[in-house]
């Protein structure tokens, strides 16, 4: 009894408490009983938490970038001199897919597996194209008509000059693919390639009128050679 009361009192003029439900318990040896661990097993799941952590990041990442290389970019390089000077052979370029709404000067990376010309009653006709992926530059599209001045050495669409200040050469060459001027067809783009003196492209019975289908999308960067990085006009 008076051990009870003992335990359960607290010292006058004192903050110390003592309270036998706070005393550690002992073992059969009379020595108190260490209190068990569980910092490893912590440890252990905080490292398993981290290490999903990065890889659900590293999946998200690559399946990210596989959609963007999918449907919104891909790499094209350039194989021949048709574009020079504004593009060379070997060089790497950043391509958009998404969009399909061009303007006059872009620059566009076309499958040439189909050729279209007028017949002699001013129908399209369908040739076999190229065969092959080639880049060229967009001269006019659906609606507008074209021209050229092969004596003069110019491009004319509806009626305007063009100022083509990328060009290496005059447009004096004539393939015979048209009889010029012409209305391009809806669905449709004209192409020329820069190096006009020695590019096959819409002046070309085997390239002629692009569907718009075959258009694969527009180049937007120069990465490679690093000394031409950058945007590409």
């Amino acid at each position: 009894m008076e051990m009870q009361e003992h335990e359960q009192t607290r010292e006058l003029g004192s903050t110390r408490v003592f309270d036998p439900a706070e005393a550690p318990e002992k073992n059969a040896g009379g020595e108190p009983e260490e209190p068990q661990s569980t910092g490893g097993k912590e440890a252990a799941g905080s490292l398993f938490s981290d290490i999903m952590d990065i890889f659900e990041t590293i999946i998200t990442s690559v399946f990210v970038m596989l959609m963007i290389f999918t449907f919104l970019v891909c790499i094209a390089s350039v194989e021949g001199t048709s574009m020079v000077p504004t593009l060379s052979d070997k060089d790497r370029l950043l391509v958009t897919r998404a969009f399909n709404e061009f303007e006059t000067g872009d620059i566009l990376i076309i499958q040439s597996d189909h050729a279209f010309v007028f017949d002699e009653d001013g129908k399209l006709k369908e040739n076999p194209g190229l065969d092959k992926r080639i880049v060229k530059r967009l001269i006019a599209q659906g609606g507008q008509e074209v021209n050229i001045d092969f004596d003069e050495g110019a491009v004319y669409v509806d009626g305007k000059k063009l100022d083509e200040p990328y060009i290496n050469v005059p447009t004096h060459r004539n393939e015979g693919a048209f009889n010029f001027p012409i209305t391009v067809p809806k669905g449709y783009v004209f192409v020329l390639g820069d190096n006009r003196g020695i590019s096959r492209d819409s002046r070309d019975p085997n390239v002629g009128l692009i569907p718009l289908s075959d258009v694969l999308g527009e180049v937007r960067f120069r990465i490679a050679p690093l000394s031409g990085f950058g945007t590409v006009e």
